[in-house]
């Protein structure tokens, strides 16, 4: 899981295996070796891919499919696990009335 995932993020933020390689002290092939699940990095380095490409390590890792950011402040927010699909849907659409309704107060 973590390869895929970390391939993904590196190539979306157009980072090249070797650039990687050299933030993370390995060789390029090492990267390969982690884009092809023979190996895994270790957790400091999990830590330094989570903080590079704002991720989760929870993410980067296969256990949440929500790339949160590694950077969570007081404004993000964790939904109950019982909340199903349409009850996210819901929350988010509030969000998006409360916007709404912030942007007409301050026209």
């Amino acid at each position: 899981m973590i390869g895929e995932r970390l391939q993904e993020l590196r190539k979306d933020h157009g980072v090249s295996q070797a650039q990687l390689a050299e933030l993370l002290g390995v060789s390029h092939y090492t990267i390969s070796s982690y884009e092809c699940n023979r190996s895994d990095p270790d957790d400091n380095s999990k830590i330094i891919i989570a903080k590079l490409f704002d991720v989760s390590v929870d993410y980067l890792i296969g256990l949440i499919d929500e790339p949160l950011s590694f950077n969570r402040n007081i404004r993000s927010v964790s939904l109950p696990q019982s909340f199903t699909k349409e009850e996210c849907g819901d929350v988010l659409d509030y969000i998006k009335y409360l916007e709404f309704k912030k942007s007409k107060i301050n026209e």
